[in-house]
């Protein structure tokens, strides 16, 4: 939905995006976290491909990446069992941050943490030449779409009209598969592998821009995955 209204020309012409994946972390109920705080993982490499595989498909690859991470708490307490009272040193920043140029001009700001005890700040906001629009959790696929132009005193919001507003996490598979086996007419399939790698570049370059004190340009790129087209129910994607 929120493709199709940037499209369309709900907002203008994009001019910046934000993303905020803000918690305390997993020790608190996961019942073996060490693995969130050893090396590959993260609050980045866990929950950034959500917001950056949203924030490229709305608008495009990205071309220039500058970050900054810190490691907030060195050592943790797991409070969840069956490991309660074990320690966690912890090897990955657990805040990251990254400036992000996309190759249309749009400007984003992705703040992904495992150190705040809680946030009002929105999953997701694309600015606009004419308007804002507030994008629902990524992590979640369901929630409310709001819009708000000049002029409008309050947020509006926005009727979704596609099919797949719940937790559908099996709709890549399924859309890969209808690719693979020719049924899309040959289309490439939504969440393909160029767009995967690009967001995984993204991730990486944010890390090291951060260790390495400068700005990182992309050399990856991919083909901006076809829109859902109005109409469709549940079961159908094209």
């Amino acid at each position: 939905m929120c493709r199709k209204l940037i499209d369309d020309g709900w907002i203008g012409t994009p001019v910046a995006a934000t993303a905020f994946m803000m918690c305390r972390g997993h020790e608190s109920w996961h019942p073996d976290p060490g693995f969130y705080y050893d090396f590959g993982g993260g609050p980045m490499f866990d929950m950034g491909p959500y917001y950056l595989t949203a924030l490229v498909s709305m608008l495009g690859p990205v071309k220039k990446v500058a970050g900054a991470a810190r490691i907030s708490f060195p050592v943790r307490t797991i409070t969840s069992e069956p490991k309660y009272g074990e320690t966690i040193e912890v090897k990955v920043p657990t805040y990251v941050t990254g400036s992000l140029t996309f190759q249309s001009g749009v400007i984003g700001t992705i703040i992904t943490t495992f150190d705040v005890w809680d946030s009002h700040l929105p999953n997701i906001e694309i600015y606009g030449s004419e308007g804002t629009l507030r994008v629902p959790d990524p992590n979640t696929f369901g929630g409310p779409v709001l819009y708000k132009k000049p002029g409008m005193e309050k947020w509006s919001e926005i009727p979704v009209l596609f099919a797949h507003q719940e937790n559908s996490r099996g709709i890549g598979v399924s859309d890969m598969a209808l690719s693979i086996a020719g049924i899309n007419s040959g289309r490439l399939h939504r969440a393909h592998g160029d767009m995967a790698y690009h967001v995984l570049d993204i991730m990486r370059a944010i890390h090291d821009s951060s260790d390495e004190a400068e700005i990182i340009t992309l050399d990856t790129a991919f083909e901006r995955p076809a829109p859902l087209p109005l109409g469709l129910t549940d079961g159908i994607l094209d």
